[in-house]
């Protein structure tokens, strides 16, 4: 796809289809993914579709009007905010003399511009392969399908067809292997994290939330943080100290977002599963968008098939705090009503941008981090400096006393503050 190329953004409103958001919110985020690839939207619109038409989705009377919006606007680019069939999208291309793509489509080229660690473009290329296999058939037309004679032999263009599709099943193959070798390192990684004495807080939330603007801010770090959609694809973790807490690591993740690409459910979920090890969930939300309660559904329900919340009861095996992003877009009205309706939550509101509400974002994720911790008291021999020198480290330290002298030579009473993560974490040195 060309960047700065002019595009046409429909959004097909399919009477038999339900939807989490109206038509005019889906409309903005497909400019909003149209934007993010670097596209120019010289038109967009919403087409209600009745009845959808297998060739061309849309009925002929709206293909005519799509043909003149794009004359209109010079229009190179047809962006449909919705799935299109290898068919409906040859039909449409052939119809319009226009390149025609699909949502799905659409996302794969985002995620493929954005993708920098090795994962990602492994998880990206997967994904593009298991797109294009069902739509080789466009690159081939022109050629026989079709012969007669001898049965156990094709025409050339279904040769050349069979050849590309065991060309990308050999690739995803390979892909596939490589992959699985590298989620095995990730769980690795995460086994090993799992033994530090640190604590995870992950970063989650729809799209463009702001939370890469938030991790710059609380890490100092220069994540790439821009208004647009999937700024941030491969997970980023940085260590942060908080008020009580000596160091923690916290981790961006990808941006939700809905009606995500088949292709891409398997990648995306592979890159979410570092929430899983989180000690605590930053769930960043947008409450400058109109959509704000449908975007926080649609992040629950991802949460859920992750087996972080309860699909039916709506409770979390992390403590999930949600953090209402971006209160400097919002008028006196708004943000007093936003404030009223904070009492009493898990919720902290701020603007990661201007870094207001920062400052109590930190207190309340030391409060949550250090709230489970427990005094407890150890008498250890002082020759086992090792675990005293742990206690002091990672612990909070309230009495350390001489306790005389037992069975293995003098001793040390410790008293220190740890929660369970760490006490689990002295029991097994």
């Amino acid at each position: 796809m060309t960047r700065g190329a002019r595009a046409l953004v429909l959004c097909p409103d399919i009477r038999a289809l339900r939807y989490d958001l109206d038509a005019p919110e889906r409309l903005a985020e497909a400019e909003g993914l149209a934007l993010a690839i670097g596209v120019i939207v010289a038109h967009s619109a919403v087409l209600p579709v009745r009845q959808m038409q297998p060739n061309t989705l849309f009925g002929s009377g709206q293909v005519e009007n799509i043909g003149i919006w794009c004359a209109q606007h010079e229009a190179e680019l047809v962006i449909v905010d919705g799935a299109l069939t290898p068919i409906q999208q040859r039909n449409l291309e052939d119809r319009l003399k226009r390149k025609v793509i699909d949502r799905t489509g659409l996302i794969l080229e985002i995620f493929g511009e954005r993708a920098v660690t090795a994962e990602g473009r492994l998880q990206v290329e997967l994904a593009h392969l298991d797109y294009q296999q069902s739509r080789l058939v466009r690159s081939w037309t022109h050629l026989e399908r079709q012969r007669g004679g001898f049965g156990f032999l094709g025409g050339p263009g279904e040769t050349q067809i069979e050849a590309d599709r065991r060309m990308i099943r050999q690739r995803m193959g390979r892909l596939k292997r490589e992959l699985e070798q590298v989620r095995k390192t990730r769980a690795l990684h995460r086994e090993r994290r799992g033994r530090a004495p640190w604590p995870i807080i992950a970063l989650v939330g729809y799209t463009n939330a702001g939370k890469s603007t938030l991790f710059n801010h609380l890490t100092g770090a220069s994540v790439m943080a821009e208004d647009l959609l999937f700024a941030t694809l491969d997970p980023t973790m940085r260590a942060i100290s908080l008020p009580g807490v000596e160091k923690a690591i916290l981790s961006d993740t990808v941006g939700f977002i809905s009606d995500l690409p088949t292709q891409l459910v398997a990648a995306f979920r592979a890159t979410l599963e570092e929430v899983t090890a989180a000690d605590v969930v930053c769930h960043v939300r947008d409450m400058a968008n109109p959509s704000h309660a449908s975007q926080k559904k649609q992040v629950l329900e991802v949460l859920a098939e992750l087996g972080v919340v309860d699909a039916e009861t709506g409770t979390s095996s992390i403590p999930i705090l949600e953090v209402w992003n971006k209160c400097d877009l919002l008028d006196v009205d708004d943000l007093t009503e936003l404030r009223e309706a904070a009492e009493g939550q898990d919720a902290v509101i701020l603007s990661a941008a201007t870094g207001d509400g920062v400052h109590v974002l930190e207190t309340e994720l030391a409060r949550l981090l250090t709230g489970s911790a427990r005094e407890v008291s150890f008498l250890l021999p002082v020759s086992d400096g090792r675990r005293i020198a742990w206690l002091h480290a990672h612990g909070d330290v309230l009495v350390d006393d001489d306790a005389g002298d037992g069975d293995a030579g003098p001793m040390r009473r410790v008293t220190v503050r740890l929660n369970p993560k760490e006490l689990g974490q002295f029991a097994s040195l």
